[in-house]
C-alpha cells in the first residue's frame, strides 16, 4: 500500500498544541507528512493551512500549507483557559483518529497533550489518561508506556501509581507481560530482530543478595532466568544507579525499569526536550510528545516543538518497520 499519512490531534486547544504544531509543519513540512485534526479557528494567526476532505491529501498539500482536517468546537481558544465546552470536542477528536489509523487511512496517530482536569469537568472523563482512552477505544486490556530519545527507551513497568503501593502491584505475571509487549514492539515497530532488553531491580542495589529487598531473588531474577530460557536476549535483574550511563546504555536496546521515576528521571536527564512518550500494545502507532499543555506559556509563541517534532518522526518510523514487517510497500 502506498505511504499514509499521520494524523496529529488537536490536543486542549488553550495549551500550546495549536502552536507547536504550526512550527512541526514549518519544520518537517513535504518530507513527513501529517494533517491536523481541529478547529482552525484555533491555529496561531496567520498560519498558512489547508482543510482538506481526507487524510491522503494531506501528501500533497503539506509541502506549502499545514493540513487541517475539520473538527469543529464550539468555543474559542483562550490561551492558558480551557473551555468546558470544549472537552467533548477534544475526546471526540482522538477517537476521530484512532478510526481513520484502524481504517489505513492514517498510518499513525500522535497525540498533542490534553488536560485531563478540564476533560473530566467538561465531558465526564472517565479516563485517567489519553493511555487508557485509546486502549479503551482499540478493545485492548492492557498497554504499555515507552519513553523514548535518540539514546534511551525505557519502560516502567508500573506508571501512576504511589510509591508505596508499587511493591504490591509489581507481580511476576505483570513483570512477564511488560517484557514480552516491550520485545514484540521492538521487533515489529522498531526493526530490532533480536532486542536486547535490561531489567532493572527493585530496591537499592538491586536488593544486594537479599540485604535490602528480597523481590530480586523471590520474582525478578527467575522471570528473567525463565525467559532466558525461551531465546530472550534479556539480563539483570541490575542495579538502576548503574544503568543509564553512555557504556551501560550501548549493552542493550530498551530498559525496564520498576516504578515511574526510575524510568523518567534518566531519560529526561538525557534529553529532556526530545523524549517521547509511546504506547505500545495498540493495533496502530500512537506516539506524543512528552510534557504537558503548558499553560502557563499558551499565546506566548517561546513553546519548543522539539518533542512534538521527534514524536512525529518516531511514528513515522514504526509506521514503516510495522508496514515493512506486514509485508506491505513502503515509500522511499
Amino acid at each position: 500500500m502506498s505511504r499514509a499519512p499521520i494524523a496529529l490531534t488537536s490536543g486542549e486547544p488553550a495549551g500550546i498544541g495549536p502552536e507547536i504544531t504550526v512550527k512541526a509543519w514549518q519544520e518537517l513540512g513535504a518530507r513527513l507528512p501529517f494533517f491536523w485534526i481541529g478547529d482552525p479557528a484555533h491555529l496561531p494567526e496567520g498560519t498558512r493551512h489547508v482543510e482538506i476532505h481526507a487524510p491522503e491529501e494531506a501528501l500533497h498539500v503539506s509541502a506549502t500549507a499545514l493540513p487541517v482536517l475539520r473538527h469543529p468546537f464550539p468555543a474559542p481558544a483562550r490561551p492558558g483557559r480551557p473551555a468546558r465546552a470544549n472537552a467533548a470536542a477534544v475526546i471526540s477528536g482522538i477517537a476521530r483518529a484512532v478510526e481513520l489509523a484502524q481504517e489505513g487511512a492514517a498510518g499513525a496517530i500522535c497525540t498533542n497533550p490534553i488536560h485531563k482536569k478540564a476533560l473530566q469537568d467538561g465531558a465526564g472523563f472517565a479516563y485517567p489518561g489519553h493511555t487508557e482512552y485509546l486502549a479503551a477505544l482499540a478493545g485492548v486490556e492492557r498497554v504499555v508506556m515507552m519513553l523514548a530519545c535518540d539514546t534511551l527507551r525505557v519502560v516502567p513497568a508500573t506508571i501512576h501509581i504511589p510509591l508505596a503501593r508499587v511493591p504490591g502491584a509489581l507481580n511476576a505475571a505483570l513483570l512477564e507481560q511488560t517484557c514480552r509487549m516491550t520485545h514484540a514492539a521492538l521487533v515489529s515497530d522498531f526493526g530490532i530482530d533480536s532486542p536486547r532488553i535490561a531489567v532493572a531491580g527493585l530496591n537499592p542495589h538491586a536488593g544486594e543478595s537479599g540485604a535490602m529487598g528480597r523481590e530480586e531473588i523471590e520474582m525478578i531474577a527467575p522471570l528473567i532466568e525463565r525467559l532466558r530460557a525461551e531465546g530472550l536476549d534479556i539480563t539483570g535483574p541490575h542495579s538502576a544507579d548503574t544503568m543509564f550511563h553512555a557504556a551501560a546504555r550501548a549493552r542493550y536496546d530498551v530498559a525496564v525499569a520498576m516504578y515511574h521515576d526510575q524510568a523518567l528521571i534518566p531519560i529526561k536527564t538525557i534529553d529532556f526536550a526530545g523524549g517521547v512518550n509511546v504506547t505500545l500494545g495498540l493495533p496502530f502507532i500512537r506516539t506524543s510528545p512528552d510534557h504537558g499543555t503548558a499553560f502557563d506559556i499558551a499565546g506566548t509563541g517561546v513553546a519548543d516543538p522539539s518533542s512534538l517534532i521527534a514524536a512525529l518522526r518516531l511514528a513515522d518510523r514504526m509506521a514503516r518497520n510495522r508496514w515493512r514487517g506486514d509485508g506491505s510497500e513502503t515509500a522511499p
